[in-house]
């Protein structure tokens, strides 16, 4: 827990440092941000220089506004342990790497992360494929399939 801690005690000023740098690659200003993530520019201005901690809410808000992950901001602010974290230390790579690639547009990051979170979930969770939502739509199913054999008795 020491080791978490003090990672945390390093890491706001490099979140600091990656939140203007995610902020420039949206092509935001410091008042378009705050604005978009609904706290202060003053505020936002001490997280960016490394003087404030922020809230896991504010983070949640700044990702938001962002349209970066959550959890990356978690970890380069010590919440998260990259070690305990659902995606793990080689996703966070993976969502750097795209985030910081100057190659890619928003959009494209946008659709790349989308693509390989769909890939991860694909691949870490079989149970997520024993529990579909079309549970539902097969009983509605059912009910259309009871309704097509009188839709063809009336029209015999």
């Amino acid at each position: 827990m020491a080791r978490l801690s003090d990672r945390a005690a390093g890491a706001v000023g490099s979140l600091g440092e990656y939140l203007a740098e995610q902020r420039r690659h949206a092509q935001l200003s410091l008042r378009q941000l705050s604005d978009l993530a609904g706290v202060s520019n003053p505020y936002l201005s001490q997280i960016e220089r490394g003087l404030r901690k922020p809230s896991a809410d504010v983070l949640q808000q700044l990702a938001k506004a962002l349209r970066i992950s959550a959890e990356t901001l978690y970890i380069r602010a010590g919440i998260l342990d990259p070690d305990d974290s659902s995606a793990g230390r080689g996703a966070a790579g993976v969502v750097d790497a795209v985030l910081l690639d100057p190659a890619l547009n928003e959009r494209q990051k946008r659709v790349l992360l989308d693509v390989y979170a769909s890939f991860v979930r694909e691949n870490t969770s079989p149970h997520e494929a024993e529990e579909p939502v079309p549970a539902r739509p097969a009983a509605s199913a059912k009910t259309t399939a009871k309704k097509s054999p009188a839709s063809k008795r009336t029209t015999k």
